[in-house]
């Protein structure tokens, strides 16, 4: 077949599609807790500024969460956001901010004489449990980087025989940073390689049905279609498929992605787009990942025919035949599509390599390889026989 339709397919399909409705703030909000579920409302009421309404939602939980920990510069922040809007029970409260950093002061004096004693006396279990309450308490106060030092400190008092949860929660902390760094290849590899024992466990960092979400767009963003098949990757993975259960338009769209299904992929991820904005994680990442999910479904749509009728592919992916072609233009520029446009007619034909010279050179290399194992198996024989003939 020379000219190749999907059109007539992708019409065919009625799969629901998720809707683009408003981000259910409580909701959401209710996957977290502690520092993230904070920050996490706050990022969401800075970037809803044109959602009056639901960026006060958002203001009034953060309020109602800080309140119940100690963190009074967190709550001065909250407040001066707030800037009076949400009426006299959401203003600053003196009397609260005093007793909590009283008491804050009175822990700390508290926990160096108990750390200072347990270092006189050499008890190394108590040290390092000195410097996890040290943690522990410089987190809670929003110190972050006191907290870090305690817990490395604590670290190097004696190391863990890691459990499964803790190594699921290390992955996905690893995850995370591979995210926040733009590699989204290892960011894709840490999140699927976390085990089923996560469950609720990390969840003042990172919610199960991120981990899907997360995963699956680094993983749609980076790897080729035989990675996704893949029983260790993506959809043959039985514990990521557990994840993936929780956010079925993920599961979805991946699922679409594989089968070439791209207008349904699309819609999933046109949807999914507004909300996954006011992800903390993910607002950096969304336009270059959905911009790397389409290049490689352009692609992965091309790859098997000698000639494409751009008509037909535009409607496919919801373009004009005009934007089409300078995205086309790209990919065959920077060589991720060997072919060439006729502009004229709005065919796109494949230029595919001389398969008779590749065949060849590939038959060339196995000769080549296997002369050089031959000679290295006769060498290993006259070695080993000249060293029995001592």
């Amino acid at each position: 077949m020379e000219i190749y339709s999907k059109g007539d397919e992708e019409s065919s399909r009625n799969r629901p599609i998720i809707s683009g409705e408003q981000l259910d703030i409580e909701a959401y909000a209710s996957l977290y807790q502690g520092r993230t579920k904070i920050a996490r409302l706050m990022f969401i009421a800075e970037h809803c500024c044109d959602n009056a309404s639901m960026q006060l939602e958002a203001l009034r939980m953060a309020y109602d969460e800080i309140t119940k920990g100690e963190d009074t510069q967190l709550f001065r922040e909250v407040l001066q956001k707030i800037d009076g809007r949400l009426g006299p029970n959401y203003t600053m409260d003196v009397a609260w901010c005093d007793s909590v950093d009283r008491r804050a002061e009175q822990r700390k004096k508290k926990l160096e004489t108990e750390l200072n004693a347990y270092k006189t006396n050499l008890i190394k279990e108590s040290i390092r449990m000195g410097y996890n309450d040290f943690g522990d308490f410089y987190y809670s106060h929003g110190a972050l980087g006191d907290a870090f030092k305690s817990y490395v400190s604590k670290a190097e008092q004696k190391p863990e025989a890691l459990e499964p949860v803790t190594v699921a929660k290390l992955r996905c902390a690893a995850g995370l940073a591979h995210l926040e760094a733009k590699k989204y290849d290892l960011a894709a590899r840490k999140f699927l390689e976390v085990g089923p024992d996560l469950g609720s466990s990390y969840n003042e960092v990172i919610a199960s049905q991120d981990v899907a979400t997360y995963g699956g767009l680094c993983a749609l963003a980076s790897f080729d279609r035989a990675e996704l098949k893949a029983c260790s990757k993506v959809i043959d993975n039985v514990s990521f498929q557990n994840f993936l259960e929780l956010v079925p338009e993920v599961r979805e769209l991946i699922n679409d992605f594989y089968s070439c299904h791209y207008g349904s992929c699309l819609d999933y991820l046109g949807n999914l787009k507004a909300n996954l904005l006011l992800d903390i994680h993910l607002h950096d990442h969304v336009e270059t990942l959905y911009d790397q999910i389409r290049n490689k479904a352009l692609i992965q749509y091309t790859h098997p025919f000698v000639s494409v009728d751009l008509q037909m592919m535009a409607n496919v992916f919801k373009t004009s035949v005009a934007g089409l072609e300078k995205e086309l233009e790209t990919l065959i520029t920077d060589n991720q599509i060997q072919a060439r446009i006729d502009s004229h007619n709005k065919i796109l034909y494949a230029r595919h390599p001389d398969q008779k010279n590749a065949t060849f050179q590939r038959v060339l290399q196995t000769g080549n390889e296997f002369d050089q194992d031959v000679r290295a198996m006769l060498l290993r024989a006259n070695l080993l026989r000249a060293e029995g003939n001592r």
